[in-house]
């Protein structure tokens, strides 16, 4: 499972820009998105429902689907036959342990963490979390309740020791990815820089050139899986796509 561009929609920001939740998704998959999760805040059950069903009719096979929140709908398009991996839950939603016996053994579980004491709960809890979203990194107005900003230091401060993979959340740029990837990430997790971007394939590209020219990446490889899903072009515009590298970044 790759999280190192994944995306965290927001319908608001799609609608603005004149898309769906699906439309969106399937343009920052062509771009190279890894992971997408549905984050609906306002809509009721059976909309959510819809929404994944429409998103995971786009996805390949590749990129991980995971829900916010919301386990009775993950549920519910599980056994519509979609291919929903998991859900994340945040630090006031239900206990890992009874999402962990609702979703099963098999399905991944994201849990939000911010303080040194939830990522060590995360760490001993035996609901087995698969990864810890940590955040805000910068001040984000998509999510009401986001805890202050903690800069590029606070985040590596927290994600180095955390002992579970580490997202990063909260106003995330192109330009911070190196730095997550060098302070341990294992991904980015980005709502505005792709929802509301004019062109998300493009958006989403920026993201993922970033992150496989950050330190410590291994460019080539993760372009040629890039491209195995994504129709970047032919070989040569592949090679300028390792030329694009900011100098001094490429190793």
């Amino acid at each position: 499972m790759d999280l190192s561009v994944y995306l965290v929609t927001d319908t608001a920001q799609c609608a603005a820009r004149g898309r769906s939740v699906a439309e969106t998704v399937a343009l920052a998959v062509a771009g190279g998105v890894t992971a997408v999760q549905i984050r609906e805040k306002h809509a009721d059950g059976g909309e959510f429902l819809r929404t994944v069903l429409q998103v995971a009719a786009v996805l390949p096979e590749r990129v991980a689907l995971i829900v916010n929140d919301r386990v009775d709908v993950f549920l519910a398009a599980r056994a519509a036959g979609a291919r929903v991996t998991g859900v994340h839950v945040g630090q006031s939603d239900l206990p890992p342990a009874a999402v962990r016996e609702l979703i099963g053994e098999d399905a991944v579980l994201g849990l939000s963490a911010a303080t040194p004491a939830e990522l060590r709960a995360a760490a001993e809890d035996p609901a087995g979390i698969h990864h810890v979203g940590i955040g805000a990194l910068h001040a984000t107005r998509t999510k009401a309740d986001a805890p202050a900003a903690l800069g590029r230091a606070g985040f590596a401060r927290l994600a180095r020791p955390s002992g579970l993979p580490a997202v990063a959340i909260g106003g995330i740029t192109p330009d911070d990815l190196p730095h997550l990837r060098e302070a341990g990430a294992v991904g980015a997790a980005v709502v505005s820089g792709i929802c509301a971007a004019e062109d998300p394939r493009a958006a989403a590209r920026a993201y993922a050139r970033a992150w496989a020219c950050a330190p410590g990446g291994e460019p080539r490889l993760t372009l040629s899986l890039l491209k195995e899903g994504v129709s970047y072009g032919s070989r040569r515009k592949a090679s300028c796509f390792i030329a694009d590298c900011p100098s001094g970044v490429l190793r």
